[in-house]
């Protein structure tokens, strides 16, 4: 005992001495326990999502695993995503397809994945800079339909260009950029603008686009 309350008695002067010399040194101590406490359960979440079985890995993440694995390997060794001391890719990615997938809000997330909603935020945006250095490879380009195709479901859209049809996108976009058009719009009044303003949309003679019925019959333009 003697020899144990020599031992703690040094251990407590060279501390304090320590502690004198680097005032400012801040002194790294083990994980906190709040954390601590988190790391299972944050663990057990994601194998709900990715490990369990294809079809939960596919209600949530909109991909089965095999597909989860192999972006989280095609992003960490082509798109410059890394790990970080608390978030490994995987945990990254899946954060981000929870996301993009649901049209999750940020607190709803962060309740989910139980992390602080600034970690969501910053990594969610690590994957999606991943995401964009990769779009050679992972935007799939239509490949044009040739002349001697014989697929009956095909080989009528030989002179296809493209289809018009609405797609919301919930963003917000800065005052000076917003287009000029409210989203009470008619669809046939904002393509007619497209069309006749100065350097407008073309459609070359004998090509068309598919348009659906909010749309009229014209030239380029084919509706049901």
């Amino acid at each position: 005992m003697d020899e144990l309350a020599v031992a703690m008695t040094i251990f407590s002067y060279v501390t304090k001495y320590v502690a004198r010399r680097h005032p400012n040194r801040r002194v790294r101590g083990p994980i906190r326990y709040v954390m601590s406490t988190r790391i299972p359960d944050q663990i057990r979440h994601l194998h709900r999502l990715v490990s369990v079985s294809d079809e939960l890995c596919l209600r949530n993440l909109r991909m089965d695993r095999n597909a989860f694995g192999r972006l989280c390997y095609m992003l960490q060794s082509s798109g410059g995503l890394t790990p970080t001391k608390h978030l490994s890719v995987p945990d990254q990615v899946a954060i981000f397809l929870s996301i993009v997938s649901h049209h999750k809000k940020n607190s709803v997330v962060k309740h989910d994945f139980i992390r602080s909603g600034r970690t969501i935020h910053k990594h969610f945006h690590h994957v999606l800079n991943s995401v964009i250095k990769l779009y050679n490879v992972l935007l799939a380009r239509p490949t044009p339909i040739t002349e001697d195709c014989v697929n009956p479901r095909w080989k009528w859209f030989k002179v296809y260009l493209g289809a018009l049809d609405g797609t919301f996108i919930d963003v917000r976009v800065p005052e000076h950029e917003k287009g000029s058009w409210e989203g009470s719009a008619a669809d046939s009044r904002v393509l007619s603008d497209a069309v006749h303003r100065p350097g407008g949309l073309r459609v070359s003679s004998g090509q068309y686009y598919l348009c659906d019925n909010g749309y009229a019959n014209a030239k380029g333009f084919l509706t049901p």
